[in-house]
């Protein structure tokens, strides 16, 4: 992985602005977020970053543990308008687009071509330049943004905030938002980059005390979330139960 100056160079945006770091909503993978409320709320577009989100890092099929919540979500955008914004897949260092190729064909959406990697300010433009060259254009408040990384996913989609959000209680989220709905998924399907890991979740644990408590929750972004259901309990029994089992 070539160095990320974009995001060793984002720290030091949270001097003026630290609240960029804090996520909208945060789940622990993409299977808590309900994308038909998301949907019905007048989201019409996604975002997603590739390892430790949708794949095991430095893969590239799809987590076999997602593929429902995956169909749900290309259902419920549409074609063209979920993609794949990673920083490996689709930048400069991936070597003839091998493996974007690769990736948009295993998870059916495409891949982004950047060359600047996320957080950084190009490729917030080349994420417009493609929503907004769609026959329906997708306007950034109209996204959502989901990432396994704060400095990266987090910070990128609330860079793209209007700073025209709403005051109002009665607005609904996307109005008091002014921008994409960031997602972070604070869940790992593979360990990687734990220390900086670390760092980011202390940090952002930090600049939520410093913000105030439940500050995005109250934004609404509560209904986006549901619950996953719990893994099936393992049957047990003696060998005699299960052999009277087998012959019923």
């Amino acid at each position: 992985m070539p160095l990320n100056i974009p995001g060793v160079l984002a720290p030091f945006h949270l001097l003026k602005n630290p609240r960029l770091i804090i996520p909208h909503v945060t789940v622990k993978d993409i299977r808590q977020i309900d994308f038909l409320a998301l949907r019905n709320a007048g989201y019409r577009g996604a975002v997603f970053d590739k390892d430790n989100c949708l794949t095991i890092p430095y893969e590239d099929i799809l987590v076999p543990q997602l593929n429902d919540a995956w169909r749900e979500c290309r259902e419920a955008f549409g074609e063209g308008n979920v993609i794949i914004v990673s920083n490996s897949a689709g930048t400069k260092y991936d070597a003839g687009g091998i493996q974007a190729e690769s990736v948009s064909y295993h998870l059916s959406v495409p891949v982004l071509r950047h060359d600047t990697l996320k957080p950084g300010y190009s490729c917030i433009t080349s994420i417009r330049s493609y929503f907004s060259s769609l026959s329906v254009p997708i306007l950034d408040d109209e996204l959502v943004i989901v990432g396994d990384r704060i400095f990266t996913d987090v910070i990128m989609a609330n860079r793209m905030r209007s700073g025209f959000a709403s005051t109002s209680n009665d607005a609904p989220a996307r109005a008091r938002i002014g921008g994409p709905l960031a997602i972070w998924t604070d869940g790992v399907w593979q360990k990687e980059s734990m220390t900086m890991r670390w760092a980011e979740r202390r940090l952002l644990d930090l600049v939520r005390k410093w913000a105030g408590h439940g500050e995005m929750s109250s934004v609404g972004t509560d209904i986006f979330v549901r619950e996953l259901s719990p893994p099936e309990p393992r049957k047990t029994g003696s060998a005699l139960t299960k052999f009277l089992g087998m012959t019923r």
